[in-house]
């Protein structure tokens, strides 16, 4: 794999530590029986649908869920299932998931241009499946904002939740998270909520009771299996337009798609005026695939060879991510394994979360070691012996301590998405461009200061060594290799060097292909008829503490609604 891909596994191994604690979760439920979920080498030449849905993430399975109910759909996954893989059922191999580099791979690794470790989903279910699960809505004030129709909102997520939303047993290390922040002046207390309020609260979790995920996948249950079809590794290559006699607008009406043994097949829609093709690929994959299709900077798309359909200067513009900066919290005694739980939203808008109990297979370990021995010698302290933490059953070891970070809310920042190649299996070219604007630096300086004020609280007193001061957890993050980004002298000592020099992803893209840039109010790409875009690249900014929820509902938004005008 060579330097640079034990980099990125460290970088996997470290956003581990991050967001994706594990303890004592059991196998996945029982595989969901889909009889309308089929491998696309099983797909004829040619199909006819009412409605092609471009992905299978967290906006299209409720989507294509709520569309089955009155008209007939195609979704196309290029990745495969998320039932039956232990690496996404199990957050214990969260690791293995992040450090796959095959070309099947859940979760597809790439590095940005800002010289940052991400991934993007590449399964049915999207994000949700390879996430940390955290369930939270958008503020009141995001959805009047977007112009959605607030009971109709209520609904979707109600609708949403149900399969999918859980309230989260609080354990130790959390409730000291939790009163710390409110020790600190983080509040009020909103206790435990889906709402997005300022103060502290307790949020939900797309895991059970027992530690099962509940993936957007989940929702395909409300589908009606007659009116479906879903096609797993099946990569769009192109959408097709065409001009009707009378219209000066570019009509789309087809798809060209490839199966895992590389054969072409083609799906078009049945001709009615109310049939379209939606695209709903991620804030990464829909902007490309517009390109790919000769929708974008005419320049760009010259450049790569391709057809232009329309030249729409503003596809792949406005790409961001929230950043993210962390401390590593070694703790003296031993700590419960959990997922983020308490957060704190505070007045200036970054969010503050924690972490604890990493499990970690020793063979990754083993590997990691030998190309980061003096980071793992600096921190043998913080893992609990051997002999006290070897899981027979997993061969793996847990790190005793956790993690609180910092996240930057609606960063000003914001960058731009390329094609590198017209191979729609590659990644894009992206910049985030991260702390651009000074005013998102500044934040992130306020964020990191209130986790340190927490570190040092009271009540999160019983878990950090009292002799180990919190510059010495800033010393720690700034000599670890958390992304590919150069370090500065001043970054041990200046927290707006430490953000910039240390910042990661939390995995929240968003942009590319903005509401009042590439679509209108009603997601339908300018300048052509019978195509959308549904996920969370029409995102000016990612709703709430975690994006997830609030796309997951969008998609059974605007299900509904395109439904409504269907039969109106």
């Amino acid at each position: 794999m060579g330097d640079l891909g034990f980099l990125r596994s460290f970088g996997a191994f470290l956003a581990g530590i991050i967001l994706f604690f594990h303890g004592s979760y059991g196998y996945s439920e029982k595989v969901p029986y889909y009889t309308f979920l089929k491998e696309a080498t099983s797909a004829p030449a040619v199909v006819h649908h009412d409605y092609i849905i471009i992905g299978g993430g967290t906006a299209s399975c409720p989507l294509a869920a709520t569309l089955s109910q009155n008209a007939t759909v195609l979704v196309l996954e290029r990745g495969g299932s998320p039932y039956g893989n232990p690496n996404i059922a199990n957050i214990a191999n969260f690791v293995d998931l992040l450090s796959d580099t095959s070309a099947t791979s859940p979760a597809q690794q790439f590095v940005s241009e800002d010289g940052v470790f991400n991934h993007r989903a590449r399964v049915l279910g999207g994000g949700s499946a390879v996430n940390a699960g955290f369930y939270s809505y958008a503020s009141a004030a995001y959805v009047e904002k977007a112009g959605w129709n607030t009971t109709l909102v209520g609904e979707s997520y109600e609708w949403v939740g149900k399969v999918v939303a859980f309230e989260p047993e609080v354990m130790a290390w959390q409730a000291a998270v939790r009163d710390g922040l409110l020790e600190v002046g983080v509040s009020p207390n909103n206790g435990f909520t889906y709402e997005h309020l300022h103060g502290t609260k307790i949020g939900g979790t797309i895991f059970d009771r027992r530690g099962h995920r509940h993936t957007a996948a989940d929702l395909l249950r409300y589908a009606d299996p007659r009116m479906i079809a879903v096609y797993l590794h099946a990569t769009v290559h192109k959408i097709l337009f065409r001009y009707n006699p009378g219209r000066s607008r570019p009509e789309a009406y087809g798809v060209i798609y490839k199966d895992s043994n590389g054969i072409f097949h083609k799906a078009y829609l049945i001709n009615n005026s109310k049939n379209e093709i939606i695209v709903s690929a991620g804030a990464l994959g829909s902007p490309q695939l517009l390109m790919l299709s000769g929708i974008g900077p005419a320049h760009h798309l010259q450049a790569h060879g391709i057809k232009v359909v329309i030249d729409q200067p503003m596809v792949g513009r406005g790409t961001a991510d929230n950043p993210m900066n962390i401390l590593f919290i070694p703790s003296p005694i031993p700590v419960e394994v959990s997922l983020i739980q308490a957060v704190g939203i505070a007045s200036f808008d970054s969010f503050i979360e924690a972490a604890s109990g990493l499990s970690i297979t020793l063979p990754r370990l083993q590997s990691l070691s030998k190309y980061f021995e003096q980071f793992l010698n600096q921190t043998d302290q913080y893992f609990t012996r051997p002999s006290e933490t070897i899981d027979v059953v997993t061969n793996s070891i847990t790190i005793k301590g956790g993690v609180m970070l910092e996240k930057v809310d609606g960063p000003l920042s914001s960058g731009h998405l390329e094609l590198k190649n017209t191979n729609p299996d590659d990644n894009p070219s992206v910049t985030f461009n991260y702390f651009k604007e000074p005013e998102d630096l500044k934040r992130c300086v306020e964020g990191m200061r209130v986790v340190i004020d927490v570190v040092k609280s009271k009540a999160f007193s019983k878990f950090r060594y009292q002799n180990i001061p919190v510059q010495s957890l800033i010393d720690l993050v700034v000599k670890s290799p958390v992304n590919l980004r150069p370090r500065h002298v001043g970054a041990s000592f200046s927290l707006e060097q430490f953000c910039i020099d240390t910042v990661m992803t939390i995995w929240h893209y968003h942009g590319g292909c903005q509401v009042g840039r590439v679509v209108d109010n009603e997601y339908k790409v300018f300048g052509v008829d019978a195509l959308r875009v549904i996920d969370g690249s029409t995102f000016h900014v990612s709703p709430g503490t975690n994006p997830q929820a609030t796309v997951m509902m969008l998609g059974r938004y605007m299900g509904s609604r395109i439904l409504h005008d269907r039969v109106s």
